[in-house]
């Protein structure tokens, strides 16, 4: 058997435009576990924003959270490795923030937390509240971001959109380059600043060589640009058709959209 690993992001791919996994999803992953075969979510989401898809897919693989800046074992409900920004950096981007017009979510060790409940951050709690209890998200308002990284042990990143796009990438480019730090976009408004070196290809590259494996034995599915490291890596990238064309020419195949049984198709034809 070729394939040892399937590596999976969520938005926009393993998820549909409704934020549910299809039950054919469901059901050929099911069937690769049984088979031996490792399922494993990378994501841009918290390890706090996984709950509802991790035990629909009952992995017991650790996932790849933040674009790669840490990996999460749910069993032992710890960090396995990870790559947080430093105290000085995080610091800096929320005075920076107070400047300019950008709406951001900070994530920490265990939570998202937020100055300012924005449409984003508005529909994000409408998401939750649907969810059970056990399965909810850890989101914290907090008056200020630096009273937050004071308290933390680590910061893992910012998420910054804005429907203002150059407003964003100036922003982001300006932050690049006076903090160094890599700004990944994870959706047409959104960019993400992390740590640099960070990304989830090499964090899934760990990982995968963790286990004895290599990233030929990955086949890996993504549709944004923050899973173009992971794609190029893997043994077969493929690309969802919602991709952009620069996600598209990234991977090995493109599939059809998130919307219908894609990522099953591509599986049972590939892997089992």
């Amino acid at each position: 058997m070729k394939y040892r690993t399937i590596a999976l992001d969520l938005d926009g791919t393993l998820l549909n435009p409704q934020k549910k996994i299809l039950p054919e999803s469901l059901q050929v992953l099911s069937q690769a576990r049984q088979k031996g075969i490792n399922v494993i979510i990378v994501t841009g989401r918290h390890h706090v924003a996984i709950h509802p898809f991790y035990q629909a897919l009952d992995l017991d693989t650790p996932a790849i959270c933040c674009n790669g800046t840490y990996t999460y074992d749910y069993q032992q409900r710890q960090v396995l490795s990870g790559n947080p920004l430093s105290k000085s950096q995080a610091m800096r981007v929320a005075e920076l923030l107070r400047d300019h017009p950008i709406q951001s979510l900070m994530y920490i060790d265990n939570a998202m937390t937020f100055e300012h409940q924005d449409d984003s951050i508005s529909r994000w709690l409408a998401w939750s509240a649907q969810l059970p209890e056990n399965q909810r998200p850890n989101m914290m308002k907090v008056d200020k971001f630096e009273t937050a990284i004071a308290s933390a042990d680590n910061v893992w990143k910012f998420a910054t959109s804005s429907e203002d796009t150059d407003a964003l990438n100036h922003f982001s480019s300006l932050v690049e380059e006076e903090l160094g730090l890599s700004c990944e976009r994870s959706w047409h408004n959104q960019i993400d600043l992390a740590q640099r070196g960070n990304s989830k290809g090499n964090r899934l590259r760990q990982w995968v060589e963790s286990q004895g494996l290599t990233m030929d034995s990955v086949i890996a599915f993504g549709d944004n640009l923050n899973d173009v490291s992971m794609l190029e890596q893997a043994g077969m990238g493929v690309a969802m058709g919602n991709s952009g064309d620069e996600v598209k020419a990234s991977a090995n195949m493109v599939t059809t959209d998130n919307d219908v049984p894609s990522i099953a198709n591509v599986i049972r034809e590939y892997v089992l």
